[in-house]
């Protein structure tokens, strides 16, 4: 199992990260949180879990340890499986994914795309006593948001990956930076989350 790749950071959407490593380019899907860690720099190390099926052979990357075994934690209940539970690290930072489970908040689980009242409670009920609050986890975001074009396009085509439909992405992406002009992509990948 690959624990982590250190190389240079080839390509960086909201979705997915190239890293190139030893003149590999390693494909790896990628959380808001992870992409956040990592946008603005050159090269980096990312924390790595691969999924092998038989139809495809898949890397998820992540910023922190924490980050990853919360992803672990996730797909270990039943009916969350990995594209789930990017979602859900893509709609809540480790921190408040933490104290969302610790606080039994299962509503607040059921505002993430996909995830039903049973799914949420399930994921309540199993992770509960799994984890526990950590202050020091998670970080603000701390980059300046750049051009509103940019933004508006790497938050469609995160979440045309992600598998919404291009036109309904594209429609909730423009409602919200009509509201909020100086919103980060993550912000407006989040904010369309709910919104689709």
């Amino acid at each position: 199992m690959i624990e982590y790749i250190r190389g240079e950071i080839a390509e960086l959407s909201p979705a997915q990260m190239v890293i190139e490593c030893s003149g590999i380019g390693y494909a790896l899907n990628i959380s808001l949180t992870t992409f956040s860690a990592f946008n603005g720099l050159r090269e980096g190390k990312i924390y790595v879990y691969e999924v092998i099926r038989e139809d495809a052979h898949l890397l998820f990357g992540f910023a922190t340890r924490e980050e990853r075994e919360l992803f672990l934690l996730l797909t270990s209940v039943s009916g969350v499986g990995p594209n789930t539970a990017r979602m859900i690290l893509s709609s809540l930072s480790p921190s408040d994914l933490i104290h969302v489970i610790a606080s039994g908040d299962d509503v607040s689980l059921t505002a993430v795309k996909g995830i039903g009242s049973k799914t949420a409670q399930r994921i309540v009920v199993d992770l509960r006593n799994k984890v526990k609050p950590v202050e020091s986890m998670g970080g603000k975001d701390k980059f300046a948001p750049g051009d509103r074009s940019d933004t508006a396009e790497g938050a469609v085509a995160a979440l045309v990956m992600l598998g919404f439909q291009k036109t309904a992405s594209q429609k909730a992406v423009a409602s919200i930076l009509k509201k909020s002009p100086s919103v980060t992509v993550e912000q407006v990948i989040k904010d369309a989350l709910k919104m689709l």
